[in-house]
């Protein structure tokens, strides 16, 4: 399994092309060893790489989200144990660091002198890390569809369905107190993929509340104009910077720029 990691990023050109198929790969793999440690019957898939491994999003994501689908809580002691057997059997020179303390559980699994021997870095000591998180205390309302992901291991999986998953989205443009160029990146996509599509509103004035959201919801009749407001206001050489290196094709950025997303959401620009 290895070997075929190390094939993967030799077959890429450049530091993030290299990085992002290798980094990859050992999410499909660290995914499918949760699968069959019964993840699934606890938690659904969030974020960006479920966006990417199930609706193909055409950029690359860091982390392994998950949020809690009912009341049982995940044993991520259990979990990362049995992550870290396989890699190791693998041939993986693993570690891994995790906490259950807070509401949002999470593990770190860093990858020793992998990226070395991938020829990403002459660094041997620089290591390549995957995160885990569980939300065990998502807001409410969110819509769940079972899923299948073929994404180098095929996985049987329960995640947020698209309304849910954008929701998740509209909430983190709305309310995040930086620049994170991937978010705008993917509400383009979204708007672009699927043109009727609309968030979640209850889930989404659930996550806002959340949050400690002062003043209106967004509702079906205003959401749109509220992204709008925020795509005009961001910075958007940050956006750039920050979203391209994690993308499959780079002139993506000109498809999916400031004027167009604003055409996307019919708002004037």
């Amino acid at each position: 399994m290895k070997e075929y990691a190390l094939q993967l990023a030799a077959s890429r050109t450049g530091f993030n092309a290299k990085l992002n198929a290798l980094r990859e790969y050992l999410q499909a793999y660290i995914l499918r060893v949760l699968f069959e440690d019964r993840l699934f019957d606890y938690c659904a898939f969030v974020g960006g790489t479920a966006l990417r491994f199930l609706h193909g999003l055409p950029r690359y994501s860091e982390d392994l989200d998950f949020s809690l689908t009912g009341e049982k809580i995940y044993i991520l002691k259990d979990g990362v144990a049995r992550i870290k057997e396989e890699l190791v059997l693998a041939g993986y020179d693993v570690s891994i660091r995790y906490s259950e303390a807070k509401i949002v559980r999470y593990a770190s699994i860093g990858f020793a002198g992998l990226m070395n021997e991938a020829g990403i870095s002459p660094h041997r000591g620089q290591k390549l890390s995957i995160k885990i998180e569980i939300d065990t205390r998502p807001p409410a309302g969110a819509g769940l569809a079972r899923k299948v992901s073929s994404v180098y291991f095929p996985v049987a999986l329960v995640a947020y369905d698209l309304g849910s998953l954008f929701a998740g989205k509209t909430s983190a443009l709305l309310t995040r107190k930086y620049t994170k160029g991937r978010d705008y990146f993917d509400l383009g996509w979204y708007l672009s993929r699927w043109k009727d599509l609309s968030p979640n509103i209850a889930f989404l004035g659930n996550a806002l509340r959340q949050t400690g959201w002062e003043g209106p919801l967004p509702s079906e009749k205003d959401w749109r104009k509220r992204l709008g407001d925020k795509v005009k206001s961001a910075a958007w050489e940050k956006v750039r910077a920050d979203v391209g290196p994690f993308l499959e094709r780079s002139n993506d950025l000109d498809v999916f720029s400031r004027d167009n997303i604003l055409s996307l959401l019919e708002v004037p620009s």
